[in-house]
């Protein structure tokens, strides 16, 4: 088994807020991430991919096309997005980087041809924050 990992960048604001709550434990919860105009993140994404390489061309799959399935169904729907407000896959969630993840996770999964495993997405928020997720 062979992993390889394809890397995209996003740019996007969202806000933690949870509508339950007042204000004040908003704030209190989620400090600054509740601004009430929200804030912005340059995103990293990791996508790493597992099978077998295929004995004419050695790749596991193309990463072009892996690519090309990343920009279609992820990126195009999240850069220079307001992530709480644009985004169908984030309607009705917290839209913390966790969530975002899953979600990335359930748009990847279809697209991804037979034999052509998702093994673990990274999403890095800040550097110093990220997340990983291996879809369980």
């Amino acid at each position: 088994m062979v992993y390889i990992t394809r890397t995209e960048h996003f740019n996007a604001a969202h806000k933690l807020y949870n509508p339950n709550w007042s204000r004040e434990k908003n704030e209190e919860v989620f400090g600054r991430c509740a601004n009430e105009n929200w804030h912005g993140h340059n995103f990293e994404l990791h996508v790493t991919i597992k099978g077998d390489p295929d004995p004419d061309t050695g790749f596991v799959y193309d990463v072009k096309k892996l690519s090309v399935i990343i920009n279609e169904h992820v990126i195009e729907k999240l850069d220079h997005k307001n992530l709480n407000l644009d985004v169908d896959f984030m309607a009705g969630k917290m839209c913390s980087i966790e969530n975002l993840v899953i979600g990335i996770w359930d748009q990847l999964v279809p697209q991804l041809p037979r034999g052509v495993q998702l093994h673990c997405l990274k999403l890095r928020e800040t550097p110093k924050i990220y997340t990983e997720y291996y879809g369980d």
